[in-house]
């Protein structure tokens, strides 16, 4: 396919004129088409093709279907049919009554050209500009970020269905790719043990059976792997998918001790962000959030919170389930800087506030990240009435921390934390704690050569600026202005409930970014139609008997 870039010169009279008459007071496609006009234009796309081949359908219009299909919930089907059929979608498309359209296998094409060409976000930044050509979006003001967990679209297995599955989808593959030689070399009897799927057959009650079928399968995998690098195999079967997550599955399960296939106990697996959960979907990865366990990945979405204009989404990012979402607050700035969208203040919960981010966001974007900083984990906070890091005084000039009760430190060194952050470690001396009166208080150290207290300090703009926060926490205006970062459940509840963000459409993590990237440029959608319709945004649920409290206060969502 090629691309013979083409200027899509307004809607057709006829299709503009019926459309109206049918729609006489429009619909959020017809008004897509009128208020930002052309959002995507082909030559927007013209890296995506090569210069020879059969011309394409336009990808300018394929990108409006991409998003509307999604603002409607359509599916590939579905969609192709209301380009055929709906006048709206004509109109927003700007074809001719008469048009046929296409085939509904062109958007899947489509989509595997923007993930080759990483192409997705481009669609959300187009409008994010239209938006700010028109006023409705600026840098500056408040903006707001939160994360939800979005489940595989491959179903949830166990540990004994998971492996039996890794087997019998890798069976299946080379049974379609050289059955021949399958046919020569599978034993007889394991059509009865892997023909159908593993949660359909009677599997054995008890765990010493379990565990003799859990070996038995690592046996026939570690004999399929033997047989397809063997000489006598075709050489492209070792290089099938579902042969290498087999490879993959069988070395983080399995180990070999004396000639018998034996199962790694859990110490003895990968962590996380590396074992596969399904040979469906290599790239879901299993984690667990507050009680909630899931397989799959999650998504962050940011957006601004401004009572002058929509709230519209600034930014969206996929990660598989493991990251945490402290490491998404860098890239976050970075991408709003490149757009000239960074807010003043971000609204964010605990799990992205960190000393280190609250300095790296003031001193490379001036953002001013507001979120509740973890309390210390130290026994002395927990217990109370222990002597605290926060009860110290620390001397940065002269490098010396001064205790409670006077004790100055003997050494201050600069070092690396366990996970190579930089910090600094002062010690008190043994003969200044040990006669301590206070000593219970402060230290349970029970070395009689080494009983002083060692204090580890975050550098000194990390250190201020989390004792900055804390002492801000308990103040009315920073709970006022920190009440505005639960509105962002208006972003994620209608994503989940309206628009499927919770449940992947597709298989890789690479199909599930476009798909979060186009739902994102959907939701907009909706928003920007909402607000030229004077639509009233839905406010803050309170229950009754928080609204007869003086004090309450409701804030848009």
């Amino acid at each position: 396919m090629s691309l013979h870039a083409r200027k899509v010169d307004g809607v057709p009279e006829e299709t503009a004129r019926i459309a109206r008459a049918a729609f006489p007071k429009a619909s959020l496609a017809m008004r897509i088409r009128d208020e930002p006009g052309e959002l995507f234009s082909d030559a927007d796309f013209a890296g995506l093709y090569p210069n020879r081949g059969k011309p394409a359908w336009a990808p300018g219009r394929l990108a409006l279907v991409s998003v509307v299909q999604l603002a409607e919930g359509l599916s590939d089907r579905q969609a192709a049919d209301a380009v055929r059929g709906r006048l709206d979608w004509k109109y927003l498309l700007g074809l001719e009554l008469a048009d046929p359209g296409f085939d509904h296998s062109v958007l899947t094409e489509f989509r595997d050209r923007l993930i080759a060409g990483d192409a997705g976000i481009q669609l959300l930044d187009r409008v994010l500009e239209a938006a700010v050509e028109r006023g409705l979006l600026k840098a500056g003001g408040r903006a707001r970020t939160d994360s939800t967990i979005v489940l595989s679209a491959a179903r949830r297995i166990n540990g004994l269905v998971r492996l039996g599955e890794t087997l019998r989808a890798a069976l299946n593959t080379v049974a379609a790719h050289e059955p021949e030689w399958l046919a020569d070399w599978v034993p007889s009897e394991w059509f009865d043990r892997y023909a159908i799927r593993f949660e359909d057959t009677r599997l054995p009650k008890g765990k010493a059976r379990q565990a003799e079928l859990i070996e038995q399968i690592g046996a026939d995998g570690l004999s399929l792997l033997a047989a397809l690098y063997g000489p006598d195999a075709p050489s492209s079967l070792r290089l099938l998918a579902r042969a290498q997550t087999l490879r993959q599955m069988w070395i983080q399960q399995y180990f070999v001790d004396d000639g018998q296939v034996r199962r790694r106990d859990l110490k003895g697996r990968p962590p996380g962000a590396e074992r596969l959960v399904t040979p469906y979907d290599t790239d879901a990865r299993g984690s667990a959030k507050r009680g909630v366990f899931w397989d799959g990945c999650k998504v962050h979405l940011t957006e601004t919170c401004e009572a002058d204009g929509p709230n519209l989404i600034t930014h969206v990012a996929t990660t598989d389930s493991t990251v945490q979402d402290v490491r998404l607050v860098a890239p976050i700035h970075a991408h709003l800087a490149e757009r000239d969208l960074l807010p003043d203040r971000h609204l964010v919960d605990a799990g992205y506030a960190t000393a280190r981010e609250v300095v790296t966001a003031r001193q490379n974007h001036e953002v001013n990240l507001v979120g509740p900083i973890l309390a210390s984990t130290s026994w002395q906070t927990k217990e109370g009435g222990g002597f605290s890091q926060a009860d110290f005084t620390i001397d940065w000039k002269n490098q010396q921390v001064t205790c409670p009760n006077g004790a100055t430190s003997s050494r201050w060194a600069e070092d690396r934390s366990q996970e190579g952050a930089a910090v600094v470690r002062a010690r008190f001396p043994t003969a200044a704690c040990r006669p301590c009166r206070a000593r219970e208080q402060c230290t349970r150290s029970n070395s009689k050569s080494d009983m002083g207290r060692r204090i580890t300090l975050r550098p000194r703009a990390g250190h201020e600026a989390i004792q900055q926060a804390r002492a801000q926490e308990d103040t009315p205006e920073w709970k006022e202005q920190y009440a505005h970062r639960a509105g962002v459940e208006g972003a994620i509840s209608p994503g989940v409930r309206a628009f499927g963000l919770r449940r992947c459409r597709y298989y890789g993590l690479a199909k599930v970014r476009l798909q979060h990237q186009l739902t994102a440029t959907a939701m907009n959608f909706h928003r920007l139609n909402a607000w030229w319709t004077d639509a009233p945004r839905a406010r803050t649920r309170v229950s009754h008997l928080a609204a007869l409290r003086p004090t309450a206060q409701n804030f848009c969502s």
